[in-house]
């Protein structure tokens, strides 16, 4: 790094990855579908509010939550799926949060942007790839983030291979204090 490069444009070069687990167990009342359509069917315009348990991707601690709101733009009964516009954070306690919005398709893979952040996250940009596993109660994600500082290593980890099989180590499910980040979002 040369000595008149401004260390601004070196935290918006660096890529740095991130593995984040949500998970649906059940108890938060997590997604509730508002049918607005007001057809017996998905169709455009329910809304599915939701918030569930967010882990880091080798699934040793809970780190937070995600909260926010799918909109459906299209049942797709041929691929067994519908297509929805999602607007969501993930809370990651005394680490602040991340801001995210784009398309969420039960059935593929999909990009959503990261439109800011708080906290250790402010001024974040860059994408989030979302992977369902199993629909609606476990998904897996990997954040590209831009223009931010190092992470902290407890949320920098090698993740879990995604599968249906995965699970919360007990002591993260329990939130035992070794197994939570500071003040995580509950």
């Amino acid at each position: 790094m040369a000595a008149s490069t401004p260390i601004s444009a070196v935290k918006q070069d660096k890529v740095q990855e991130m593995h984040v687990y949500e998970m649906n167990e059940r108890d938060r009342g997590s997604p509730a579908v508002l049918r607005l359509s007001q057809k017996p069917v998905n169709s455009l315009g329910d809304l599915v509010p939701f918030s569930n348990k967010i882990y880091a991707g080798d699934l040793e601690k809970r780190i937070g939550i995600t909260a926010g709101i799918c909109i459906l733009i299209e049942n797709k009964p041929e691929m067994k799926g519908d297509r929805y516009e999602a607007i969501f954070s993930f809370y990651f306690g005394d680490y602040g949060h991340i801001a995210v919005q784009g398309p969420y398709v039960t059935y593929e893979d999909t990009f959503l942007a990261i439109t800011g952040g708080s906290g250790i996250f402010e001024g974040v940009s860059g994408q989030v790839k979302l992977r369902q596993i199993v629909f609606p109660f476990k998904l897996f994600y990997t954040f590209y983030l831009k223009g931010i500082g190092e992470l902290p290593a407890e949320l920098v980890c090698k993740p879990v291979e995604p599968s249906p099989a995965v699970e919360p180590t007990p002591a993260s499910k329990a939130c035992e204090p070794h197994a939570t980040i500071a003040n995580f979002t509950a």
